[in-house]
């Protein structure tokens, strides 16, 4: 006689299937899109000539995926145009992130064992519908508008001459498909890591048991951070003014900023420019440190001879870490050896850290070059650099981590404790 699987626990060994797949990606998809569409809207984005809301809309959420931008200029034959573009707005990122982090795992919490074959064509089955999204808003990132050259003699100058800037900016398919995908492997190679309640096989649970805490603990070191500046940045648009503006970083660039802050609380440096008209989107204090004849750096030192209170930037740091690392040392194997945890706890640090150095680092320029007339030649031109010193940024981290990953072994009284 045949028996036949409750429905229950028929739908829970069942194979997640195309349309689970579809709406996972959809769902990261829209939750990008609506980020990134609030977000340039507070920043006044909607009202950029030639109605490109949409199209700047796609372009964000394309870079935000890690995706390439060509932008393109041109001001006619009397003038030279360069411009470029290199920057991630993380808000929109993170969004997506979770969004399909959380459902690529969903499916599998409700199987009683994840087969290599299974969980390989899961990923897959997201990874070709995220490649489909993601062409059609390469594909919708594509827009060219009018530059108004604004009012006074410059304005007399470029109608006289025809002078008539425009620009524009088109995904560069390949890239963005390319550089997507892996940004998408990283997120589920991630969620995968981090999570307890999904089953692997002996295999891959044999490698994730040891690099499970201490990676969490970084996940839930960026969370939190970001939560903190979520809630700073909530007060500042509540008690300073200027809300439509903290709103637009916020939901922009928020890691941008507090991920960045994490990092020169560690000790680390980080050198860049804003030169012309445009002003970086970021508290004055940063403008302030950047706007400068030459490179500057930005660490403890250059930001506390303007502000003080950046001071409390190590003691933020000082609290999140240790806390960190005692919550990944109480969920390591047993028998783990304080050493251990410090080891792997500087290693994920440091993971992490070149992580954000590599996510947040900044490159735009725009520049409108007029031969004949040279005193107007920086009046429509602008540079905004952003880089770190990838290497003290990565030592300091390793440090912090060996520290910070044997106290935290020590205060818990123990080797370790079953996960």
């Amino acid at each position: 006689m045949t028996r036949h699987a409750p429905p229950d626990q028929a739908r829970r060994t069942a194979r997640p299937g195309w349309l689970q797949a579809l709406a996972t990606v959809l769902a990261g998809a829209v939750a990008m899109g609506a980020v990134a569409a609030l977000g340039l809207w507070a920043a006044g984005a909607d009202g950029l000539p030639g109605h490109v809301f949409a199209g700047t809309v796609a372009a964000t959420v394309v870079t935000a995926a890690g995706g390439g931008l060509d932008v393109s200029a041109d001001a006619g034959p009397l003038a030279d145009t360069r411009a470029g573009l290199t920057a991630m707005p993380l808000s929109v990122t993170l969004a997506g992130a979770l969004v399909i982090g959380a459902g690529f795992l969903r499916p599998l919490r409700h199987r009683p064992l994840t087969g290599g074959r299974a969980l390989a064509g899961w990923a897959a089955r997201i990874a070709v519908c995220w490649l489909a999204v993601l062409t059609g808003l390469a594909y919708g990132a594509r827009q060219d508008f009018a530059v108004p050259l604004g009012g006074g003699t410059l304005a007399d100058l470029g109608g006289l001459f025809g002078v008539s800037p425009r620009a524009g900016f088109r995904a560069d398919v390949p890239v963005t498909l390319l550089c997507g995908l892996g940004w998408l492997a990283v997120v589920l190679v991630l969620a995968l890591l981090v999570s307890r309640g999904t089953p692997l096989p002996a295999r891959l649970g044999r490698y994730r048991r040891p690099v499970r805490p201490a990676a969490a603990a970084m996940v839930a070191l960026l969370l939190g951070s970001v939560v903190i500046g979520l809630v700073v940045g909530l007060v500042v648009a509540a008690t300073r003014g200027h809300a439509a503006q903290t709103f637009a970083v916020l939901l922009l660039g928020l890691p941008n900023l507090v991920w960045l802050a994490l990092t020169i609380g560690l000790g680390a440096s980080w050198e860049g420019r804003v030169d012309g008209p445009f002003g970086l989107p970021v508290p004055h204090l940063l403008d302030q440190v950047l706007r400068a004849p030459d490179l500057s750096t930005l660490d403890l030192r250059t930001l506390a001879e303007y502000d003080a209170r950046v001071w409390w930037l190590p003691v933020v740091d000082a609290v999140l870490l240790p806390a960190a690392a005692y919550w990944a040392a109480r969920r390591s194997p047993a028998g783990t050896r304080p050493w251990q945890h410090a080891v792997r706890l500087a290693l994920a640090l440091a993971l992490t850290v070149l992580l954000i150095c590599l996510l947040a680092r900044i490159d735009t320029h725009y520049t409108l070059s007029l031969p004949i007339f040279g005193d107007l030649n920086g009046a429509l031109s602008g540079r905004l650099v952003l880089h770190p010193h990838v290497w003290t940024t990565l030592g300091f981290a390793v440090l912090w981590g060996l520290v910070t990953g044997f106290l935290g072994a020590l205060a818990t009284g123990r080797s370790g404790s079953a996960p």
